[in-house]
């Protein structure tokens, strides 16, 4: 994140670094040796990474059910996770605030000023900042210092977004606070490697014609590291290209080959490695016409590779005279999918790769909202196993696992496009269907019956009792609704089990 004036040099983030340290080097050596045909001797980078993660909240207005969800997700997560008040006050804190800052989740709610008890003081300001942006119903992150309660700072990154209900009115803001001193303690190796880099640059070119080992460091630097680096000159055409670039891109041959090449041709060959080609275009498009660095913009590839693009103008040493421009990639892929996974097993089973309760409740809060827009019906269906109890106990927990899973299986092979099923619980179940009516309903309730009357493991049978409700006719609220086929599903079992019963006893099948 670019910080302001006035913050110290170490705080640079590090494109900027690079962008400085190969502008000074074009600056004193590129534009001295255009005319003679030389080349650039040195240019320096390092990680632009971006992990976002975020899970999403159901509609804010229901803010207490919201921070039960998220308690339970950051109880299993890295960082630390809060909830404040639309004016800005701390109501709830994961207790991984702790680890990050020395101080506990009680004693961050009971401060009286957050900012002043977590924030490092050169970071007050910067915080009391992006905190009015939240609270102005903006989504964000940014990166600063906190103190720890014990001695010293810790770099975090924090992300936060608005919770609003279904009037877009403001209920809660949500942030999550992510460690990031390792990435800096490697990120400020490098800036001292550019300040080396930019001290060098007073020496004459006699003494850096001596000096063939500090430059074969900085070129060995380039090669490995894993972020690909391109310099187009003010012409248009490629004057260095490293390693990287090439295994990004799947560019054959080596950054000597592409020396000279016109940067359209490049253009070209990766337009047909990606996904939404024009979009890309359209931006590379808007980026030449601007002089400073362009904003973060992430690539999808034909091949499910995942590229974050940044670049900027480089401008002579002393002058507005624009030299060309860097352009850096980096391969996020790995870094989404782990985000993915998390935003996965929080909402998965992971003994059926159902969707789970906190799922559904996401899901049917969603789908109520909807058709109460739209003016729709929807179906919420419950049912549970019929002797499901003696099968774990007489033949083990394994076997009972087998069965659950084997009810999923079947189970998904029935539901349609329009129907979600989730296991909310134990041997029970929910399918939520979208658009739904009565015939439909009853189709459905008597395959699953059929369905799971069919399943055997271990020589075992079971049933099930089903019942479902249907907004607006039976409730017109998510609890009442789940009530209703709730009341439903055990309408069936009295009614012997193995059937299905509609809320008000409008019909009930038996297999």
């Amino acid at each position: 994140m670019a910080r302001r004036a006035g913050k110290r040099h170490w705080a640079i983030p590090l494109w900027q670094a690079l962008l400085v340290g190969f502008a000074a080097l074009l600056g004193a050596g590129l534009a001295k040796s255009a005319g003679a045909g030389g080349t650039a001797e040195g240019l320096v980078a390092a990680l632009v990474s971006s992990v976002t993660a975020l899970l999403f909240l159901g509609p804010a207005y229901r803010r207490g059910l919201a921070a039960r969800r998220l308690q339970l997700i950051a109880e299993t997560g890295a960082g630390a996770e809060m909830a404040f008040s639309p004016e800005g006050r701390l109501l709830w804190v994961s207790p991984a605030i702790a680890s990050l800052s020395g101080y506990s989740a009680d004693e961050c709610v009971a401060a009286p000023d957050l900012i002043n008890l977590l924030v490092d003081e050169l970071d007050r300001g910067y915080a009391r900042e992006q905190c009015a942006r939240a609270m102005a119903g903006e989504t964000g992150q940014s990166e600063m210092r906190l103190r720890h309660r014990h001695g010293g700072t810790v770099w975090v990154t924090c992300f936060w977004r608005p919770v609003r209900d279904d009037a877009a009115r403001l209920q809660m803001i949500r942030m999550s606070i992510v460690s990031d001193q390792a990435r800096k303690a490697t990120e400020l190796q490098l800036l001292e490697t550019v300040a080396a880099l930019r001290r060098a640059q007073g020496l004459s070119e006699h003494y850096l014609s001596r000096n063939r080992d500090e430059r074969q460091r900085l070129q060995a630097l380039l090669d490995v590291i894993e972020l690909g680096i391109l310099f187009v000159d003010a012409d248009r055409r490629v004057r260095y290209a490293n390693p990287a670039l090439l295994r990004i891109w799947g560019f054959g041959g080596t950054g000597e080959n592409m020396l000279g090449v016109r940067d359209a041709r490049l253009l070209a060959e990766a337009m047909a490695q990606i996904e939404a080609a024009e979009a890309y275009r359209v931006h590379v498009d808007a980026v030449q016409k601007q002089r400073g660095r362009s904003e973060p913009f992430e690539l999808r590839l034909l091949n499910g590779r995942r590229v974050q693009e940044v670049s900027a103008m480089v401008t002579a040493e002393g002058s507005t005279r624009s030299l060309g421009r860097l352009w850096v990639f980096e391969d996020v892929t790995e870094q989404r999918r782990a985000s993915e996974d998390l935003v996965r097993l929080a909402e998965r089973d992971p003994l059926t790769n159902l969707y789970n309760r906190r799922r559904f409740h996401d899901a049917l809060e969603s789908s109520l909202a909807g058709a109460q827009r739209g003016q729709t019906q929807i179906g919420l269906m419950m049912f549970d196993l019929d002797g499901f109890k003696p099968i774990n106990d007489e033949l083990g927990h394994q076997t009972g696992d087998e069965v659950l899973v084997a009810v999923a299986v079947s189970i998904r092979r029935v539901v349609r496009r329009n129907e979600q099923l989730f296991r909310v619980g134990g041997d029970e179940f929910a399918i939520l269907i979208a658009e739904a009516n009565e015939l439909a309903l009853q189709e459905l309730a008597q395959r699953v019956v059929t369905e799971v009357g069919g399943i055997k493991v271990a020589g075992a049978s079971i049933s099930a009792s089903v019942g479902y409700a249907c907004y607006p006719e039976d409730a017109s609220s998510v609890d009442a609704l789940v009530a209703a086929a709730d009341s439903a599903m055990y309408r069936a079992k009295s009614a012997g089990k193995n059937c299905w019963q509609t809320c008000a006893a409008r019909g009930r099948h038996r297999s």
